[in-house]
């Protein structure tokens, strides 16, 4: 039989004991404490943004998250610029930027705050078409009609990006001046995809535009 554990309690353990039960205790309730008033991570969920839309200016408050085709298309009711694949793969989102054509479902709305955007609306009309409308309709360069508006920004940017020197994975001699060809068109227009296989009208269409404007 084992003998009996003597235990006495001195009373400066006990004390010491107590203290720095409470010191922990305490620790833990101010570590509590401090996290609960973490503030919130900085930055809003929304964005007021300002863009020139074909010629005029639009004030918009968006998600971050927004693309600028879903602010076109959702917000500003410019439904002319359509959505097709939205991974810019197919070209029909195709819109310009100060100039450039973009894939407007790859690019957030909050990164253009100033800048001049235009659509398919901005163009043209019915009653007074941009020239490569014209075309488009002379050389019948749809059929569904979904792609139209994109291969039409695209259409003109190509003309605007041969003349301006921006050679292109066809071009041959990077010294000399780019020629309008058709090897050039196809290329500049690979990233515009027709279901429907008009690109031999929409080849035709792009081409008689370039001839006219030399």
């Amino acid at each position: 039989m084992s003998p009996p554990i003597e235990f006495r309690l001195r009373r400066r353990v006990f004390l010491t004991g107590t203290a720095v039960a409470a010191v922990s205790t305490g620790l833990r309730a101010g570590a509590g404490a401090a996290q609960s008033a973490t503030p919130a991570m900085p930055g809003a969920d929304t964005s007021t943004v300002t863009l020139m839309v074909n010629g005029e200016a639009r004030e918009i408050t968006v998600d971050n998250r927004t693309t600028l085709l879903d602010a076109l298309r959702e917000t500003l009711q410019l439904t002319g610029t359509k959505k097709g694949c939205d991974h810019g793969q197919c070209g029909a989102c195709t819109c310009t930027v100060n100039g450039t054509r973009v894939n407007s479902c790859l690019s957030l709305a909050v990164m253009h705050d100033g800048d001049e955007v235009e659509t398919i609306e901005g163009i043209g009309t019915p009653d007074r078409m941009d020239p490569m409308q014209a075309a488009f309709v002379e050389h019948d360069g749809f059929q569904c009609g979904y792609c139209t508006p994109g291969q039409i920004q695209s259409g003109r940017a190509v003309i605007d990006e041969i003349r301006a020197g921006i050679p292109s994975h066809v071009t041959g001699d990077l010294t000399a001046e780019i020629a309008i060809t058709d090897a050039e068109i196809r290329e500049r227009m690979s990233g515009n995809i027709c279901r429907c296989g008009a690109y031999a009208n929409i080849l035709a269409a792009i081409t008689q535009v370039a001839e006219d404007q030399a």
